[in-house]
């Protein structure tokens, strides 16, 4: 992605939950999640929540704070064209070295852009019927009496 594509933000609920709904990546202090809209707009979409639990209101606006600023450069180089992208913060990223941040966040944004091919099971293949089938295992010892 170029610095001249538009980065707007998201707002609503539902945005964020549309998001939840894509792929997503933890590294470290942060998790990110992609989704493409595939509306064939190019712009970029940025959303960032904290949870309670990472603390007071004071260190989840420090923590989204840190997460924007990130963000905001990162993405122009990291990040695809026509995706929505939540940041999460996670315990330790209002306190986390600045420069450890960035690479969480990079890495994180250069792993949910290159495309993954579905793991090819071959022969292992299961499907759901037959591992309901399965019979369970027998909790005993092997050396009981049966």
């Amino acid at each position: 992605m170029t610095d001249l594509m538009k980065i707007d933000r998201l707002l609503r609920r539902p945005q964020f939950l549309a998001a939840a709904k894509g792929v997503s990546q933890a590294r470290g202090a942060v998790v990110v999640q992609q989704l493409d809209r595939g509306d064939g707009d190019p712009s970029v979409r940025l959303g960032f929540t904290a949870t309670r639990k990472i603390g007071g209101a004071v260190v989840r606006n420090r923590a989204k704070r840190r997460l924007r600023e990130a963000a905001r450069l990162l993405t122009p180089l990291h990040g695809r064209a026509g995706c929505d992208y939540v940041f999460i913060a996670r315990m330790g990223t209002a306190d986390r070295d600045w420069d450890r941040l960035l690479d969480d966040v990079k890495s994180a944004l250069t792993r949910l852009a290159t495309p993954r091919a579905a793991p090819d099971m071959g022969d292992r293949a299961v499907s759901p019927a037959q591992i309901s089938n399965r019979a369970a295992p027998d909790p005993r010892p092997a050396d009981q009496d049966r």
